[in-house]
């Protein structure tokens, strides 16, 4: 069972991780929703395959009316991304995916049609939610080869995607990281294996470096806060991907 948690709020503009489902087949990887409100209109990110689609949609309604979500992003195509596309669009067909270019005509094989994506260039573009402007910043190959995280300046919040995400045991399913040393173990083969180039990975450490982020918010595992993003930044940066090990 999915829960959606409040983890920043300020006045009409909130945060909510819908968080691991503890429950769930152990074929299948776990993951996190997370849906920004401002106001009267919401974006829910990366809002996951078509497996958990009602656990997240009932999830996703405790904390705000769905008639409402008006934008799903998908940081790349991945189905544990974004195949419950279909079903997000059979209970509302004008809502709208931001997605790179690049896969504006592989998502759709999950549903839509040339109306229901807005397709980011790579260098990225803004994502207007109700009066909150988001960012969505280029993290290219990291896994995916049009891949992106969105950056909401208001929060100091970054939506990491994969970047930051842990494949973590049975009994360790808190919201927070709260050991970073005995967390980041089960972040790093994750990461030397899935993150695909040393110059993509060097060149997203250097542009999150100069965002202002107070939680790093990772589709898989728990979230970053505080120092530990920081920590995360500079143990990326030294780590060797894109390369099996012999």
């Amino acid at each position: 069972m999915k829960t959606a948690q409040a983890i920043y709020e300020d006045g009409g503009h909130k945060w909510y991780a819908i968080v691991r489902d503890t429950s769930r087949p152990n074929y299948l990887v776990d993951t996190n929703e997370y849906l920004i409100v401002a106001g009267d209109d919401a974006i829910l990110l990366d809002p996951g395959g078509s497996e958990v689609f009602p656990a997240v949609f009932s999830a996703l309604s405790t904390a705000f009316d769905p008639r409402r979500v008006s934008k799903l992003f998908a940081s790349h195509q991945d189905p544990d991304v974004i195949s419950s596309l279909s079903m997000w669009l059979e209970f509302n067909p004008d809502i709208k995916c931001y997605l790179s270019w690049l896969w504006a005509s592989f998502v759709p094989h999950f549903g839509g049609d040339g109306d229901t994506f807005v397709s980011i260039p790579d260098g990225g573009m803004d994502i207007i939610v109700g009066s909150q402007r988001l960012q969505a910043i280029p993290a290219h190959y990291l896994h995916s080869s049009g891949n992106f995280n969105i950056y909401d300046p208001k929060a100091k919040i970054l939506f990491s995607g994969d970047v930051g995400a842990a494949l973590l045991p049975p009994g360790e399913d808190g919201l927070f990281v709260e050991n970073f040393d005995r967390h980041i173990r089960h972040a790093e083969g994750f990461h030397r294996r899935w993150m695909g180039s040393e110059r993509a990975k060097r060149d997203w450490c250097a542009r999150v470096s100069q965002l202002d982020i107070e939680m790093m918010c990772p589709q898989h595992g728990a979230i970053y806060r505080g120092e530990d993003v920081r920590r995360f930044i500079d143990w990326f940066a030294h780590l060797e991907v894109g390369a099996l090990k012999s």
